[in-house]
């Protein structure tokens, strides 16, 4: 509602009173103009009787009274139409007036008469003439002229009072429009106020109008529907947290596509599953979001078929990610045709399947190769090589290494089922990086010297303690040395360095070995996973060794980073969290 409409109302007011006047004007003048006229006609034609009525000697000695007392011109004229009497000329200079209008019609009727110019006095003229008889016969004739600016001034006069009348008709007329319109406007202005706040989601109450006319019912259901607004938002702001939650609290992506193919919703689950680079999908259609021909061949079916369907398909990103997909109709929505889809990230799923079936295999493999080569040299030994008591000591000896390997392979399995089952306990004390990896050394420090590889262990003895387990720091350094004398050729180097970086204590294990091509050192820490498998079985490995120490650098607060360039080396970063200051003291 504009705030004009008082002003419109006024006016429509305002035309209708203008216009009103303006037809009245127009017919009262005419009509106004011939009422005074008649009047004057009436008036002239009474006196030109009253003065018939009197002898002729009487009429041509008062003819100047009479002419007074009428307030017009009196003439006197005789049958034939000679002037023998007038009020205002000479008679003499006078011509004969038997054809003028006024006595041609008196002559006629008893009475005539006219309006015209009269050339004697030069003025516009209202002419009346009576008939002087005697029995039937005419004698003569009585005629009153009265100027027609005279009669136009009475009718002027006249006509001002009507129109002063008018004027103050009016100016009441739109006083009362004026508070008319105020009264129609304001309870709409009211209402348009009130519907404005509501427009603008401020607080309303409800409009109260003190009218008894159609503007309060208008109030009335104007406030019932607003309850039923209200009462409709807040159940629909409730059906939309309860399903906000529901999606929210979903570990499956959802997405929503209109009739016309557009995306409309998203969760916030499946922008969090599918990174940043699917942010911005509001509008778009399902290629142009996600450039992915397997989703939307998907989406083209169910267009097609009208059947729920659920496919697995992979999305190519930084990393590969494979995602369950159902596609099914919006139900709900009659008049509009609008698509679910469904992600559910199986990408770990895929992963710990792959993992589990590696596992099994190098498993059954790890646990098949010394079980081979034991019972083989046993039922060698059973067939009669005991009697060959140096080739029996040699295969007595094969199977003891076997053997071991065997237990060293269930102890590294069973060290990692503890620790992924939170079964395996740990004493955290401040742990003496310098002191742990002195102690290390010494463990690893003959197979080293086997190959001439020397081992410089650049941490110096004051070096900030950290909180760890002294026991599982060591199988950490063991494991990490184990390896870098492994794989180092003879006459190599092995550098271990610490410090302070950000919010961790970096150790870094260098070695001068065979290193690891770039594309497999993401899936070092897998189980049983070896770069060189028969070289690494050949030394003695389980495959299992940087696995727990990635597990037990987890369960440490920190990570295990490994850098490395095939022939020139492998570094082995080992970040542990910064003990508290108070803590991080070394002893004198």
């Amino acid at each position: 509602m504009k705030k004009n409409l008082f002003y419109k109302i006024f006016f429509s007011y305002l035309v209708i009173i203008s216009l009103s006047f303006l037809l009245l004007d127009l017919f009262l003048r005419e009509e106004v103009e011939k009422n005074l006229t008649s009047q004057i006609e009436t008036e002239m034609m009474s006196y030109a009787k009253i003065i018939d009525l009197s002898p002729r000697e009487k009429i041509t000695e008062q003819i100047g009274e009479m002419a007074n007392i009428s307030n017009c011109r009196v003439t006197l004229i005789d049958a034939r139409g000679k002037v023998f009497a007038d009020s205002e000329k000479d008679v003499t200079q006078m011509e004969n007036h038997s054809n003028r209008p006024e006595v041609q019609e008196a002559r006629l009727k008893g009475s005539g008469k006219s309006v015209r110019f009269s050339s004697s006095l030069n003025i516009d003229m209202l002419y009346v003439a009576v008939t002087i008889r005697n029995g039937e016969k005419i004698n003569g004739y009585v005629r009153l002229a009265r100027p027609l600016h005279d009669v136009q001034k009475v009718i002027q006069k006249m006509y001002e009072s009507i129109l002063g009348a008018s004027a103050i008709a009016v100016i009441v007329s739109l006083l009362i429009a004026l508070f008319i319109s105020y009264r129609l406007a304001e309870p709409i202005r009211a209402m348009e106020r009130f519907t404005e706040k509501l427009r603008q989601g401020e607080p309303v109450g409800a409009i109260l109008l003190n009218t008894a006319d159609e503007t309060k019912k208008l109030a009335d259901n104007i406030n019932f529907l607003v309850e039923e607004l209200k009462d409709k938002i807040r159940i629909a702001n409730e059906e939309k947290s309860k399903l906000m939650t529901a999606l929210t609290s979903m570990t499956e992506g959802v997405l929503i596509i209109n009739a016309q193919g557009l995306i409309e919703f998203v969760s916030p689950v499946l922008g969090d599953m599918l990174s940043v680079r699917y942010e911005d999908v509001f509008g778009k259609t399902l290629m142009e979001a996600f450039r992915s021909a397997e989703l939307q061949k998907i989406l083209t079916e169910f267009k097609r078929t009208g059947e729920n369907i659920t496919r697995e398909i992979t999305l190519d990103m930084a990393e590969a990610v494979i995602l369950n997909v159902s596609v099914s109709a919006v139900h709900g929505y009659p008049q509009e045709d609008k698509t679910m889809i469904v992600f559910h990230d199986v990408t770990r799923l895929k992963k710990l399947e792959k993992v589990k079936e590696d596992f099994v295999a190098n498993v059954t493999h790890e646990i098949r190769t010394p079980l081979t080569a034991i019972i083989g040299y046993l039922e060698t030994i059973k067939n009669g090589a005991i009697g060959n008591i140096d080739e029996t000591k040699k295969f007595v000896d094969i199977i003891l290494n076997q053997a071991e390997r065997l237990n060293r392979l269930v102890e590294d399995l069973l060290t990692l089922s503890h620790i992924e089952l939170k079964e395996l306990k740990f004493n955290f004390e401040n742990v003496s990086i310098n002191a742990a990896i002195t102690n290390v050394i010494s463990l690893v420090e003959a197979k080293a010297k086997e190959k001439k590889i020397t081992i410089h262990n650049n941490v110096r003895e004051n070096f900030p303690m950290i909180r760890a387990d002294k026991d599982k720091l060591t199988q950490i350094f063991v494991n990490i040395l184990d390896n870098a004398v492994k794989f180092t050729p003879e006459s190599g180097r092995i550098t271990i360095v610490a410090k302070e970086a950000d919010a961790y204590t970096a150790v870094s294990i260098s070695d001068t070995g065979i290193g690891v091509p770039r594309d497999e050192i993401q899936r070092l820490g897998e189980r049983f996973y070896r770069v060189d498998r028969s070289r690494s079985r050949d030394l003695g490995g389980t495959g299992l060794g940087l696995s727990i120490v990635k597990h037990l650098m987890i369960a440490h607060g920190g990570r295990m980073e490994i850098e490395s360039e095939l022939g020139r080396g492998t570094t082995v970063f080992l970040l542990f969290p910064l003990a508290k200051k108070e803590q991080n003291k070394v002893p004198l």
